[in-house]
């Protein structure tokens, strides 16, 4: 990677993390582009990075290996179709907005190689989990650069077919809200308990935190993980049981088929 020259085409905060994740492994400056409409973008991801940043993409992509479109989706379609008279034969194009099938890129862009992938917020934090997707066109030496460019801001796993990026986007793409959601209804719940909202706030987070970096560090899965911290006839398992009685496992199954619903239908409304 060290090498590989990159072109960023939009330059908000998910493309700053991931500039900010090839910087500190080490990518030179020099090496890494990015162009944006809004001249106040351009001018703090220069001053945070040290990258030469465009108005226009064309510039910008000239000379890449590979070319980041961290746009909206909704337009997508307009920059894509712009870009693709000063695409080069041998440049890869990772996109990593959400909804948009590597067919349509393809459609807008050319027969180039292409890798899809659905980063999450966590990413600003170096934090993330992406899935990625390559087209046919896409060789060995890109797959790692994908990989590498990705795995800047967390973990980066392939995926075999295009359509499981719907289930990654029910899992992780939206996933930190669920536990966003989780969080607000046990602070909410322990202040009803009696607990001052500050505290009761204060302890679900650092709960949240251990119980994640527990699950991260353990040899066990997540249901020995339960099992270990649910004694017989104890708080936990009353608690436990309440859970599972309201069809806990059913509403989350059930949360997740909407989120990848949502996110077939918005493909093939944005790929039009």
């Amino acid at each position: 990677m060290s090498k590989t020259r990159i072109a960023f085409i939009g330059a908000g905060n998910m493309a700053a993390s991931l500039i900010g994740g090839l910087r500190a492994q080490g990518l030179d400056a020099a090496h890494i582009r990015a162009s944006d409409p809004g001249a106040e973008t351009r001018s703090r991801i220069k001053a945070e990075h040290g990258i030469e940043t465009f108005e226009h993409n064309a510039e910008a992509i000239e000379g890449a290996d590979v070319i980041v479109l961290a746009v909206k989706p909704q337009v997508m379609k307009a920059v894509c179709e712009t870009l693709k008279p000063s695409l080069k034969a041998g440049q890869l194009v990772v996109s990593i907005a959400a909804g948009i099938t590597c067919a349509s890129l393809q459609a807008w862009l050319g027969n180039i190689a292409v890798v899809r992938c659905m980063p999450n917020t966590p990413s600003l934090l170096r934090q993330g989990a992406s899935g990625l997707y390559a087209t046919e066109q896409v060789s060995a030496k890109q797959r790692q650069q994908a990989e590498q460019l990705l795995s800047a801001v967390g973990t980066a796993l392939w995926l075999e077919q295009e359509q499981q990026l719907d289930a990654v986007t029910a899992v992780s793409g939206s996933g930190p809200a669920y536990f966003f959601l989780l969080i607000e209804a046990m602070t909410a719940a322990g202040e009803k308990l009696g607990l001052p909202r500050e505290t009761a706030s204060q302890l679900t987070l650092q709960t949240a935190l251990g119980a994640a970096h527990m699950a991260v560090a353990s040899d066990v899965d997540a249901a020995e993980l339960r099992r270990r911290v649910t004694s017989p006839a104890g708080t936990t398992e009353a608690a436990i049981k309440s859970f599972q009685a309201s069809g806990f496992e059913a509403i989350v199954e059930q949360a997740l088929q909407a989120a990848a619903q949502r996110s077939a239908e918005l493909a093939e409304q944005l790929g039009k």
